[in-house]
This record gives structure tokens, C-alpha cells and sequence, in this order.
């Protein structure tokens, strides 16, 4: 028994901040929203995908941002998708490189964190 893949990452937000979240990773980020199942979109939140990537928003009554654990995207042009980011709004920050990427952090809508990477090659 082994572990295949990651099928989709699932994030906490708060109720009624849909048309928030599409503006962030639909517009902003570049994933395209898909249909939830009917007996799911009752409870609110939506689902984004681009390619093999897969993230759910949750509505969470209780919500309270990630502000640690996150998912790590990695993206063809880093410098480009945060200078977009920054021109809407959201404040991002450098960090260390690690062996083969740059990394810059921002923050969702809702305080979630988001990693982005891009492949430096090295």
C-alpha cells in the first residue's frame, strides 16, 4: 500500500467570502474555478484547479486562518505573479531560497498563508 499523490489541498474560510476567495485565486493566482457535487455546494466555499493543481475552500464556522502550514505553489514566473499581487493589494515577503527555487510568501484574502516558488535551475 502506498501513497500515490496529492489529489487537492483543502484551506479554511469564513461564510459568504466566495466571491473574495474567486477574486484571489481565480483572478489573481490563475486557477479556474470547477463545479462542486450539488449534495457539496450547499455548504459553501469553492473549488479552484490549474493543470494537476486542486485546492478547496472550506467554509469553516469556526475559522481561524493558517497561518503556518500551507501549500506551496510553484509558478512560472514569481517575480511577475507578485508584483500583481502587490498592485492588488497583497503585501508579499521574500525568503530564504532553498536549493533550486526562490520563494515569496502572501497571504490570502482570509490570512491563509500561501507559499509561491519558482525553479531557479540551481
Amino acid at each position: 500500500m502506498t501513497l500515490m499523490r496529492i489529489d487537492h489541498i483543502q484551506l479554511a474560510m469564513p461564510a459568504g467570502q466566495e466571491d473574495v476567495a474567486r477574486a484571489f485565486y481565480r483572478d489573481l493566482l490563475g486557477l479556474s474555478e470547477v463545479a462542486k457535487p450539488p449534495h457539496l455546494a450547499v455548504r459553501g466555499g469553492c473549488w479552484f484547479e490549474i493543470n494537476e493543481v486542486r485546492l478547496h475552500l472550506g467554509v469553516d464556522p469556526d475559522f481561524v486562518p493558517a497561518r503556518k502550514a500551507h501549500p506551496g505553489f510553484v509558478v512560472d514566473n514569481l517575480d511577475a505573479l507578485c508584483s500583481a499581487l502587490q498592485a492588488a493589494g497583497y503585501e508579499t515577503a521574500h525568503d530564504q531560497p532553498l536549493e533550486g527555487f526562490m520563494r515569496q510568501y502572501v497571504s490570502d484574502p482570509f490570512g491563509n498563508r500561501i507559499e509561491l516558488m519558482q525553479v531557479t535551475g540551481s
